[in-house]
């Protein structure tokens, strides 16, 4: 099948490798000067002219980091792939970008859907993401044999924005969750738990969901190389809220967790992992951020 990836970011980038390893005919494109070299260092096909490859697809997709991004992708898709093409768009954006996005591909008769995928940038290199899917059914059974080459589980949604809306909700709970260990584990530390002992508690009791378990690898450690940013998560609470208004959703304690998120970027932390909220809620507590400098009357 011939395929075009817009956007090889740390998402789109392992995406586009898995479908060129099941031999399809992949090129790829992207605004970024140093995501295509990478993208040749991989062995991926750069299109010269991303208009004519475009063109020339049977399926285009993409991984765009934004509303705005969003839009110009659909824009430029409608006005150059043939009528009957699917669009396939794995970005995390609000539903009125996704919505504005579908109404261009309707008027030049691009099938488009929606592809929201849960999970970061590892479990999408070893093809395991969760995919979550709405648009035309038609289109979602012809490409999803595509789908399955990003990971294990698949879930058709509806005909609209409802994978958008699935992506934001399991987005809030990830948030919330950093919230939920921050608190937990800054009163443990406070009282006098040991570190490494809360986490092996943690991972054995009631509470060891898969993203506490998966956090845990490097928090046990304290090592906070991003997975998925402060700023990133910045970004996807705004959406999250901004849903919630529009549906007159009430979301209090997303809200708290948001002010944590911008605590951490006041705090220097924009480009850590978003788990950073850890070190915001030791602070506030008077506790360094140092396990080797962990009295509660020590400020970092």
């Amino acid at each position: 099948m011939r395929i075009h990836f817009l956007g090889v970011g740390k998402m789109g980038l392992p995406m586009a490798m898995h479908l060129r390893a099941a031999g399809h005919a992949l090129t790829v494109s992207d605004l970024s000067a140093d995501r295509l070299q990478l993208a040749r260092a991989q062995g991926l096909a750069v299109a010269q002219d991303a208009t004519s490859a475009i063109a020339q697809a049977e399926v285009i997709f993409s991984s765009l980091p934004n509303d705005a991004a969003l839009r110009g992708g659909a824009a430029q898709v409608a006005a150059a792939a043939r009528p009957g093409s699917i669009y396939v768009d794995t970005s995390t954006v609000s539903q009125q970008a996704s919505a504005d996005a579908a109404q261009y591909c309707a008027a030049s008769g691009v099938r488009y859907m929606r592809a929201t995928v849960s999970g970061n940038n590892m479990m999408a290199e070893k093809a395991q993401l969760t995919v979550m899917v709405s648009g035309p059914r038609d289109a979602y059974d012809e490409v999803f044999g595509l789908l399955k080459l990003l990971g294990p589980n698949h879930f058709y949604l509806g005909q609209a924005e409802e994978a958008r809306l699935m992506k934001l909700i399991v987005n809030l709970m990830i948030a919330q969750t950093s919230a939920m260990l921050s608190e937990g584990l800054t009163l443990g530390r406070k009282g006098g738990l040991d570190w490494h002992d809360m986490w092996q508690v943690l991972g054995a009791s009631a509470v060891a969901s898969p993203i506490i378990k998966a956090k845990a690898v490097q928090l046990v450690e304290r090592d906070f190389t991003p997975t998925f940013t402060v700023e990133q998560m910045i970004k996807d609470m705004d959406l999250i809220l901004g849903a919630a208004a529009a549906s007159h959703v009430p979301l209090p304690q997303t809200a708290m967790t948001q002010q944590l998120m911008h605590a951490a970027m006041a705090q220097g932390c924009a480009a850590e992992d978003y788990a950073a909220v850890i070190k915001v809620m030791e602070r506030s507590a008077g506790l360094s951020i140092k396990l080797d400098q962990s009295s509660a009357s020590q400020q970092d």
